[in-house]
């Protein structure tokens, strides 16, 4: 059996203090370059493991960024995780993730428990938090960085697009096709609320186009290809009619463009189909669908970087002010719109 390795062996071994060792593998500003790439490589050939429990409770804090997300069940979100990897890499900090599958209970607890961790930040998707949950984000001192909305009120930083102009831009750009028998699937409105703040959107474009009739299927669960199948024959069923119908994401779209295959629906001459997320899979479909391409790896970038930035301006005697970065999304109508 060996004998734990201890940050006095790393320190012995590197001729340096037991304190400077440990600044070293922190990577504190005032230790050089020099000092802790040796006081590193030698705590690694060692074997040295650290005890970073004991280091939070001098620190106050951990070297961990909190990451609440709503899914893991498509790539939106890990892109969004990759973009915050990427950006944090070699700063010493690492993400850890929660889902809350759209839970608002879910997502107290798990930004709760975060908080009590002393994270270095948090990284939370959506404006919308219930009123527990926004006491919690607004009474810690880790920076706060909400993602992939703008429309509210942020606590603290804030990352991401207007759900509201998303909605909006897609209903004009299908308008100016000549399009007028528009339509809606969705799924979890009550609890998407980017999607709920995006179909608002495109409600209100049509309605100043004099459109206010927008038939709907709305279902109350987690979205998936096989509910857009069937909310758009249930749509379709009733109003045959329809030139163009919009979904809460792309994987909505895939399922009514399945749909549409099966029962001889021409896709998009005869009938637009809108999705949103912009997913790689939409470029190769066997028809073409609209979608709204987000930037969502940029997202993630964005969100790091803002609370790298705070940590790197602790200590300076100006206030933190409020600070919201736009990103921008894309309609995409290359495959849809343009080939009618």
């Amino acid at each position: 059996m060996h004998s734990k390795v201890t940050l006095a062996d790393v320190a012995a071994a590197a001729g340096v203090s037991k304190m400077t060792a440990s600044r070293a593998m922190r990577g504190a500003k005032d230790v050089s370059p020099k000092t802790v790439e040796r006081v590193r490589k030698i705590a690694a050939d060692l074997g040295y493991m650290g005890n970073y429990v004991a280091a939070s409770l001098a620190n106050n804090r951990t070297d961990l960024i909190g990451v609440v997300v709503p899914s893991l069940s498509n790539i939106v979100f890990s892109e969004v995780m990759s973009g915050i990897e990427d950006a944090i890499a070699g700063s010493g900090l690492q993400p850890f993730f929660g889902v809350t599958g759209y839970d608002p209970e879910r997502e107290y607890q798990l930004v709760r428990k975060m908080l009590s961790w002393r994270p270095a930040g948090l990284i939370v998707t959506g404006l919308d938090q219930d009123k527990q949950t926004r006491e919690l984000l607004s009474a810690t001192s880790a920076p706060v960085v909400q993602i992939m909305d703008t429309d509210g009120d942020p606590v603290d930083l804030c990352v991401g697009f207007s759900q509201t102009a998303a909605g909006a831009g897609m209903a004009e750009m299908l308008l100016t096709e000549g399009r007028r028998r528009f339509g809606y699937v969705g799924c979890a409105l009550d609890r998407d609320t980017r999607a709920a703040k995006r179909y608002l959107g495109y409600k209100a474009a049509l309605q100043s186009a004099g459109i206010t009739r927008v038939p709907e299927a709305v279902r109350n669960a987690h979205s998936s290809v096989a509910d857009g199948k069937a909310l758009t024959a249930d749509l379709l069923t009733q109003h045959p009619d329809l030139d163009v119908i919009y979904y809460s994401n792309d994987d909505l779209a895939i399922g009514g463009l399945f749909h549409c295959m099966e029962t001889g629906v021409s896709v998009p001459e005869r009938l637009i189909l809108a999705g949103f997320n912009g997913l790689d899979l939409t470029a190769s479909l066997p028809a073409p669908i609209a979608t709204t391409r987000t930037s969502r790896r940029n997202i993630g970038i964005e969100a790091a970087k803002s609370i790298l930035k705070r940590h790197a301006s602790a200590g300076s005697s100006s206030p933190h002010a409020l600070k919201t970065v736009e990103i921008q999304h894309v309609m995409d109508a290359r495959r849809s719109i343009t080939s009618i």
